[in-house]
């Protein structure tokens, strides 16, 4: 039988704040679906740093699967969220 690894990881968090403090590669995002609910994902460690992702999304909720390498955060991966209860990203 072969094994596999793999170097993906995930983080959750229901409210704003850090997702992930080091560099990383966002390849996968989920968030439960509420009327006007948006998340914005920036390359840093608050919101007024580079906007690099920004959903907006309605009660069918999000599930987006990043083609390619993903989407490069240098800085960490903040999360400023409104109307959801709680979002997943994967990253490398």
């Amino acid at each position: 039988m072969t094994s596999f690894t793999s170097d993906q990881q995930s983080a959750h968090a229901t409210g704003d704040g850090q997702l992930v403090t080091n560099r990383a590669r966002v390849t996968g995002i989920q968030a439960k679906g509420i009327a006007s609910s948006e998340i914005k994902l920036y390359d840093g460690t608050s919101a007024s740093d580079t906007l690099k992702l920004d959903y907006v999304f309605g009660i069918e909720g999000l599930n987006i699967l990043v083609p390619g390498s993903g989407v490069e955060f240098n800085d960490g991966v903040y999360l400023d969220l409104t109307n959801t209860t709680g979002v997943t990203i994967t990253y490398t």
